[in-house]
């Protein structure tokens, strides 16, 4: 075990299987060291940290959510003084960070410990920063500082690995984990791939979130004054977002609309299932949305027979449900269906997302 292959790997709780298998496919000899939290786990991925994330900056995971290295362990009180104290030793402990490239720290706390992230981040930050170091910028960071503070079984140890830190039970003791790497390896820029949106004025629901998550993971863009089909729209949380950037929505749905949206010249509200649409010809669009509650499978049948009626620019964001169980196959055989009609452009299990993934789709070459 070397501290360059060691990594922390955070998942859905939901998921940690597809997670798991994700990894043994990109590292055949990972082995598992640790259950931090749920869907948070420590690996010896047997390969360098850069090499695994080299190879998913290529091909990224679906259900694998964030990644960390760990380069350093160390021992932690479990008292207020620990954030100081961190502050002094990781500085010396970890790689020297890029004076060129803005910074941020990110801390997770999974352990019970009296201080908050908050606290870990602002003085870890300042020391690393200096007078003479990286610019802090905790929204658009290109290098992480990743510190994760947990109870940690205590491991036979070898020259590089500490055993301090408060006796937290059995075992068990207080460490903070730490590591320096790109944000573009870390498979997202947000801690444990956590990224979260203050609630809006007028907001909908909170399945706004996914669509405005799948917006950053996937970098789209919407064409000025653009034509939209929200598929299963009610209450509309999905063309408020698209209204709000300026498209004109067909939301299909027998159900109602938020009353909110009522008065919107810009929506046009069909209630009428997606399944009688489509045999109305429905028109030319250059986005098409859909996070019905239905059978992946099913739902990838829909979105095919809808690929003609996008315009070749055009781009698909839909959400696939998963099942409890046999989640692998079905996943498999939705994105077979898929592939007769469109590009699997992208494909994740985002932080909002739950027993489901978010698929990015481009229209195939002829369409």
């Amino acid at each position: 075990m070397k501290l360059n292959s060691l990594l922390i790997l955070t998942c859905d709780d939901g998921s940690v299987d597809l997670a798991q298998a994700e990894l043994s496919a990109a590292a055949p000899d990972a082995v598992l060291l640790e259950e931090l939290s749920a869907g948070v786990l420590l690996y010896d991925a047997g390969v360098p940290f850069a090499e695994l994330a080299a190879r998913w900056r290529a091909a990224p995971p679906i259900f694998v959510r964030h990644i960390a290295p760990v380069q350093a362990i160390a021992p932690l009180g479990g008292h207020a003084g620990d954030p100081a104290y961190l502050a002094r030793t990781l500085p010396d402990a970890l790689p020297a960070l890029d004076p060129t490239l803005p910074f941020s720290v990110q801390t997770r706390i999974l352990a019970d410990v009296p201080y908050k992230p908050f606290d870990v981040n602002t003085t870890l930050a300042a020391a690393l920063a200096g007078d003479n170091g990286p610019t802090l910028d905790v929204r658009a960071p290109q290098q992480i500082v990743s510190v994760a503070c947990v109870s940690l079984r205590i491991w036979q140890p070898d020259a590089s690995l500490m055993l301090g830190g408060a006796h937290v039970g059995r075992n068990k003791r207080l460490a903070a984990l730490a590591g320096l790497s790109l944000a573009a390896d870390n498979l997202s820029s947000w801690a444990g791939g956590m990224r979260r949106f203050a609630r809006e004025e007028g907001q909908v629901s909170r399945a706004e979130f996914k669509l405005l998550e799948a917006f950053e993971v996937f970098g789209v863009e919407l064409s000025p004054r653009g034509m939209a089909l929200d598929l299963g729209a009610a209450p509309g949380g999905w063309t408020r977002v698209l209204r709000q950037r300026g498209q004109y929505v067909t939301a299909i749905d027998p159900g109602e609309l938020d009353a909110r949206l009522a008065n919107d010249r810009g929506i046009r509200h069909l209630r009428i299932t997606a399944e009688q649409y489509l045999q109305d010809e429905p028109d030319r669009f250059d986005v098409i949305v859909n996070d019905m509650r239905m059978d992946a499978r099913d739902s990838a049948r829909l979105m095919a027979a809808f690929a003609r009626f996008l315009y070749p620019h055009g781009w698909v964001l839909m959400t696939l449900k998963l099942p409890e169980h046999d989640r692998q196959p079905v996943l498999d055989q939705a994105f077979a269906i898929l592939r007769r009609a469109y590009r699997i452009a992208g494909a994740r299990q985002l932080f909002h997302n739950r027993s489901e993934i978010t698929v990015f789709l481009i229209p195939a070459q002829g369409l």
